[in-house]
């Protein structure tokens, strides 16, 4: 038997107010198939019986092959950012994570209805792919 001798607590109370929700986070760069990769996985657990949600974390794409449970176009879009505020895609990305960070609350919320509708349904989240959103925005 290995003794943690470790004074953290055990991970069951890291984070007391999480939501215990279970799934991956699909990233990768602009044109990899991170979409195709997120509709095939969800269509590939589905016939396997299992309760999937599909998160639509870009606000760019607005061509989506899957019906996704949450969509971050519903509470901004990268077009209209780019319109009212003058900026190109990356500023334009990089507006919306930390939009949708500052409104966490939009999210956090729509992943606790997931989670009581369903407590075992499996999460994809659909990320952008600019790397600029992934190392420079509090969002992500």
């Amino acid at each position: 038997m290995v003794e943690n001798s470790s004074s953290d607590p055990p991970p069951t109370t890291i984070y007391p107010g999480g939501l215990g929700l279970f799934g991956q986070l699909v990233i990768g760069p602009p044109g990899s198939g991170k979409t195709t990769y997120c509709n095939a996985m969800a269509e590939f657990l589905t016939n396997l019986g299992r309760k999937v949600e599909v998160i639509n974390l870009d606000p760019a794409n607005d061509s989506l092959p899957y019906t996704c449970s949450i969509n971050l176009s519903d509470l901004i879009r990268l077009d209209e950012v780019m319109d009212y505020l003058g900026l190109g895609p990356n500023g334009g990305l990089i507006y919306c994570m930390d939009y949708l960070y500052i409104n966490r609350d939009w999210l956090t919320t729509r992943l606790a209805r997931l989670r009581q509708e369903n407590p075992k349904c499996y999460l994809i989240f659909d990320c952008p792919g600019q790397v600029s959103v992934t190392f420079f925005s509090s969002g992500l």
